[in-house]
């Protein structure tokens, strides 16, 4: 039987890929939750709510004509935090990006409150969203 807290993460990633920010919006992060993106490319920085993390979201499908998408490997989680790893890939500008990744999940009240987003190389994907 899976943690909690990997089930709402495998559910968050399934959503993401669906596209669905409702359920996003409503079911998985507080209203407070803060997104941590490492770099300097287009898409680099802290966002804080829920709002801003799915305009940051958003960006990310414009960015790369919708051809954004996440595999995931597998969830490891407790009572506070969880770990993912996934393959990254997309398209942009005739650049082509593949990256494994590691997202941090914190938690509050059942829900998902920070995540710290780790790439394998931070060069690559800077460039591409540059």
């Amino acid at each position: 039987m899976a943690h909690p807290n990997e089930d709402l993460v495998r559910e968050g990633f399934a959503a993401f890929g669906r596209g669905d920010m409702d359920a996003l919006r409503k079911q998985f992060f507080t209203d407070d939750v803060c997104w941590h993106t490492p770099g300097r490319g287009l898409i680099s920085g802290d966002y804080e709510g829920t709002e801003q993390v799915l305009q940051y979201f958003t960006r990310i499908f414009e960015l790369t004509g919708g051809t954004f998408s996440l595999e995931l490997h597998d969830v490891l989680a407790n009572d506070e935090h969880a770990v993912a790893l996934f393959t990254v890939r997309g398209e942009r500008a005739g650049r082509q990006l593949t990256d494994n990744e590691v997202l941090t999940y914190h938690f509050r009240d059942g829900k998902i409150s920070e995540v710290w987003s780790h790439t394998t190389d931070l060069y690559a994907a800077d460039e591409f969203f540059s």
